[in-house]
């Protein structure tokens, strides 16, 4: 079994290597139904590990100077203390005795739909907005993001959202919140989304799997195998992703993540 958990990390560590996404998204999946996992200790653990298998992207952005830490600091206000409510809630209600092992599925199924339509619609929707420029609810979605207040509150409510999201299901840090962003802060260059993006995951996914660490839905055992997995994997899957067109890749894995969301919500 604690080969498997290995390999289980150098197939998710590739994929994150190869494309970005695939932390949360297909690990926590993989651990629920391919080992069967209790939903929410493959949830506490996979917090852990993408935080973990993310952590290094932060010091390289940094050096870089592509991290927006204004926006870091306002989608933190609102996932923080969303992801702490969460958390006092699940531990509250006997999460580590297998309880709500149903909602945590529903809700994994649920990140899943959403990752997967903002990979594969990314591109679509912008197309959509451009074109419906002067309807009513475009313009007011325009409005939002050209109000710096404005967007900041709604910046913070994304944060909320996300850390909701985070912490019942491990998913929706990474491609979703890219999507919002990108939606947001029109201006920013692709780089500076990620790196944005990444900055705000790490922690997030550090206090929420930290979180769940203290009601007992961490197994450290099992987190050391898919790390100790994951490392070459990332280093495989970046080398990889140089050779395959992210064109390729990414509708695959949105059609992969949207199929095991489904199957979540059944």
């Amino acid at each position: 079994m604690e080969w498997g958990y290995t390999l289980a990390g150098l197939f998710v560590g590739t994929m994150i290597g190869m494309t970005g996404v695939g932390g949360g998204s297909l690990m926590t999946p993989i651990l629920i139904f391919g080992f069967a996992v209790q939903p929410a200790i493959a949830v506490g653990t996979d917090l852990l590990f993408a935080a973990i298998t993310k952590s290094g992207g932060i010091w390289a952005y940094w050096k870089h100077g592509v991290v927006h830490w204004t926006v870091v600091r306002r989608l933190a206000s609102g996932s923080v203390p969303a992801s702490l409510i969460t958390l006092f809630f699940l531990s509250r209600s006997g999460v580590s005795e297998g309880q709500h092992s149903e909602l945590i599925t529903a809700a994994l199924g649920i990140a899943l739909i959403l990752t997967s339509s903002a990979l594969l619609l990314k591109g679509p929707i912008t197309g959509i907005l451009r074109a419906r420029t002067g309807h009513p609810i475009v313009n007011a979605l325009y409005r939002v993001r050209q109000d710096e207040k404005h967007k900041a509150i709604a910046t913070v409510v994304t944060g909320a959202f996300l850390g909701v999201m985070v912490t019942m299901s491990s998913v929706g840090a990474g491609a979703l919140g890219a999507v919002i962003l990108l939606f947001l802060y029109p201006k920013m260059k692709g780089v500076e989304i990620v790196a944005t993006d990444i900055a705000h995951a790490v922690p997030l996914t550090a206090i929420a799997g930290l979180g769940h660490s203290t009601v007992g839905t961490v197994d450290w055992s099992l987190l050391s195998f898919l790390v100790l997995g994951s490392l070459p994997g990332i280093y495989i899957g970046s080398h990889l992703g140089v050779k395959i067109s992210d064109r390729i890749m990414r509708p695959l894995l949105a059609i992969l993540l949207l199929l095991v969301g489904v199957k979540c919500l059944l």
